[in-house]
């Protein structure tokens, strides 16, 4: 039954929200697509899907990005038409952002996750705004929200919107591309406990256009540089601690460990899981050095609610077992800090 019940839960609760979302995009309007900084495969995946379904019903459709997604994710469908703030020198992001009539929200739930480009959207006051996203807590930024977080993607969501507004037929092979590496890449190649008898559903949905699962694949998981596969080496071997009784660990780097790696957007994705593969572990973290900050990455098994901890301790935010946030400290305070705090929520009994 609880399989079966995210799709029956999601179009009671949705129905009059469908039915807002209908009416809003009945004319042909201005529409600019925005999604989070450092964007992953469900973030540039549901972009795109949802991007194409309403460029064939006639709106201009447009995607913005603050900063480019890993380079891995070049062979997507329809990449090169996205525009990426921190790259655009002729202000295009600024008057697509000024003139749209919808600005669709897809994958973050606050607008803190778009660094700059906030300033750039208060100043369109007449743009409704339309939150479709999955993760928990949203803020009231946004005239219409369609947030689940009990939803495995923003990608499911996306196919299901489609298939509500437009039914499963409109769905194209471009599209169902986009769509599927949202859903594996959030899903962790379908292995989370958000995944549902119809999250397969969908799945069988966008086979049935002709994709290429095992090409996709390969794509998204064995396509990494050589800079990559050393630095997940030293990462590994030099740079993971385990402590707590072998419960917790971390790893951490430097902004010129990376260099000397060779490193490009998108490298050091998917290491903060590597120390869940241990049998005893529970928590994992990454700690990563960018120019003004240091990025935070959380992974935990079963219960364990690194949401909650990411908010309390490090100003961010997510999912139950996967979550991140940023610290302004030194990586030497960053990484006491979170010793610190793994000690005071495990006396919580949060561990």
């Amino acid at each position: 039954m609880h399989n079966f019940r995210l799709n029956i839960v999601f179009m009671q609760i949705a129905n009059n929200k469908i039915e807002e979302l209908r009416t809003l995009l009945q004319t042909p309007k201005n529409i600019v697509i925005l999604s989070h900084t450092n964007p992953d495969g469900d973030a540039i995946g549901s972009s795109l899907a949802w991007a194409e379904i309403l460029k064939s019903k006639g709106h201009i459709a447009t995607c913005v990005v603050p900063n480019k997604y890993p380079y891995y994710l070049d062979f997507m469908p329809n990449t090169s038409s996205m525009l990426f703030y921190k790259d655009d020198t002729e202000g295009r992001v600024k008057s697509a952002l000024k003139s749209a009539d919808i600005i669709f929200c897809l994958d973050f739930h606050t607008m803190t996750r778009l660094d700059g480009l906030g300033d750039i959207i208060d100043e369109n006051q007449h743009a409704k705004r339309v939150l479709i996203d999955h993760h928990l807590d949203p803020n009231d930024d946004f005239d219409l929200m369609i947030s689940y977080p009990e939803a495995s993607s923003t990608c499911y969501l996306v196919a299901l919107l489609i298939e509500a507004l437009y039914g499963t037929e409109a769905i194209t092979k471009s599209m169902a591309e986009n769509i599927f590496v949202g859903m594996m890449t959030d899903t962790g190649n379908f292995a989370f406990s958000t995944i549902t008898a119809d999250v397969f559903r969908i799945v069988s949905v966008l086979a049935a256009t002709g994709i290429e699962i095992p090409t996709i694949h390969n794509h998204v998981y064995n396509s990494f540089s050589e800079g990559r596969a050393r630095l997940f080496g030293y990462v590994i071997n030099r740079k993971m601690k385990i402590f707590h009784n072998g419960t917790v660990a971390y790893m951490s780097l430097t902004s010129d460990e990376l260099k000397r790696f060779w490193f490009q957007q998108g490298d050091s994705e998917g290491f903060v899981n590597y120390p869940l593969t241990i049998k005893k572990m529970k928590i994992s973290a990454m700690f990563t050095e960018h120019t003004d900050h240091i990025r935070v990455s959380l992974r935990s098994r079963g219960n364990i609610d690194v949401n909650v901890f990411a908010q309390r301790y490090f100003n961010g935010g997510g999912h139950k077992n996967a979550a991140g946030g940023k610290s302004f400290m030194s990586m030497e305070e960053t990484l006491k800090h979170f010793e610190a705090s793994i000690k005071e929520y495990s006396r919580e009994g949060n561990i």
